[in-house]
């Protein structure tokens, strides 16, 4: 696969719907390698999710929820262990920042109980809650909710805590102008009317 950059000072993981499986392909592409090396550079690291489980010490599966593979080394970077377990948790969630005290908005979507003596230091807050962890130095955070950087200010300010100039985008406003414009495509390449006709 193609390597992470060099010269970037964060690398956010994402997350995914197979988290060992993903963890053994981020290996399969030398990313642990890549971001192991964006560590020792100072760089920072978020884990949104599935990315949050991988950044821990092990992600196991004992159930076979998501396939044949039971357990997985994680990245490492965070002092974590994640066990899946059959109820999945799926909420909107609103939340609020730990380093900033901001309010977040966003939605939980995930298998699987974290602990470990990272998670005496969480990221976030949710629906009252303690949940993700944080690095001993500050610079890996992991959290299960989804949606963290579409708060406009919260993001300015991780942003600017990383030296960054922040802000400048309204997520809302840019989510909305590309619904408009997906929505004037369809208008003007299908005819919405005979399709709503179908539908009643």
């Amino acid at each position: 696969g193609k390597r992470l950059p060099e010269d970037a000072g964060l690398v956010v993981v994402p997350g995914s719907k197979s988290t060992i499986g993903d963890l053994i392909k981020f290996r399969e592409n030398g990313w642990d390698r890549d971001l192991a090396a964006h560590r020792k550079r100072g760089g920072h690291v978020v884990g949104i999710c599935g990315g949050y489980q991988m950044l821990g010490r092990m992600v196991r599966d004992p159930d076979g929820i998501e396939g044949s593979v039971r357990e997985a080394e994680g990245l490492g970077l965070l002092d974590i262990e994640t066990v899946m377990e059959p109820e999945k948790t799926v909420r909107n969630s609103s939340a609020q920042s730990v380093q900033f005290g901001l309010p977040l908005e966003g939605y939980e979507i995930h298998l699987g109980r974290t602990t470990g003596p990272d998670t005496a230091r969480p990221s976030t807050i949710l629906n009252g809650v303690e949940d993700g962890a944080v690095s001993a130095d500050g610079k890996v955070i992991g959290t299960y909710l989804h949606g963290l950087f579409s708060a406009d200010v919260f993001r300015a300010a991780y942003l600017e805590s990383l030296g960054v100039k922040g802000g400048g985008i309204d997520y809302r406003a840019e989510v909305e102008k590309a619904l408009d414009e997906v929505a004037a495509e369809l208008e003007r390449h299908l005819d919405c009317d005979a399709i709503f006709g179908l539908a009643r």
